[in-house]
């Protein structure tokens, strides 16, 4: 590709995409992007969540050998690393980094003091997702994320393409029409391997110090940062 593709030009495009196919749109939104940006130019910011075995599942039909990065903050739960490696090993050609912080979990007690993510969580959020995720994307033209409408109003508007003004280029996000059964449908029909933390009323999972379970009542954001007032890391707003 000669130049990037502008806001414009992908929200016409986008428009022609299906949301009457078995895909909801998913599959020809990441076709399109896989022709026509190079490999170097888009990446798949996985959480390994629900979601993210579904996209995972996808893309690889698409790009066996796509970029796919994990921002490994040092506070994950050890059921996202071991379906990681269960990724791994079940589609061995996908590339899969595991991004961390510049600051390590004992610098960053130095430097901030102990457990930032009670007293500041977005400040902790900041240096161990986000400028981590702005280092991978300065060089991308697109990346990929697995935002739904239904997961919360704050992403009730999310389209299939979207301008990300915080990490300036394109923001594709393939599943926006899933519904919370139709993930799940998805991983039972392909039998792809998930958190166990699922099974255990976590929807949305993030570091074991912000994220509980929630009752059946509670949107799938509710267990992150309880009772903080804080819904989103600071990835997509």
């Amino acid at each position: 590709m000669s130049k990037a593709v502008t806001y414009e030009e992908w929200s016409s495009i986008s428009n022609t995409f299906r949301e009457d196919d078995k895909t909801k749109g998913a599959l020809g939104v990441l076709q399109w992007a896989y022709r026509v940006y190079p490999e170097d130019q888009i990446v798949y910011a996985s959480s390994f969540g629900a979601e993210a075995i579904v996209l995972i599942h996808l893309i690889q039909q698409v790009k066996p050998d796509a970029h796919i990065v994990f921002l490994d903050t040092d506070l994950h739960f050890p059921e996202t690393y071991d379906v990681i490696r269960k990724i791994e090993e079940r589609f061995p050609s996908l590339r899969i980094e595991k991004k961390k912080p510049e600051l390590t979990l004992d610098e960053q007690r130095e430097e901030y003091g102990s457990a930032l993510w009670k007293r500041d969580p977005n400040k902790c959020c900041e240096i161990r997702k986000v400028i981590p995720l702005r280092e991978t994307l300065t060089s991308k033209q697109a990346w990929i994320s697995g935002l739904r409408r239904e997961q919360s109003p704050t992403r009730a508007n999310t389209e299939f393409v979207n301008k990300d003004e915080k990490f300036k280029n394109i923001k594709l996000c393939p599943l926006i029409h899933w519904t919370w059964e139709e993930v799940w449908d998805y991983i039972r029909e392909n039998e792809l391997p998930y958190n166990q933390l699922h099974d255990q009323n976590y929807p949305s999972i993030g570091c074991f110090p912000c994220t509980q379970p929630v009752g059946d009542d509670g949107d799938s954001r509710a267990g992150r940062w309880s009772g903080s007032g804080k819904t989103e890391c600071g990835l997509h707003t």
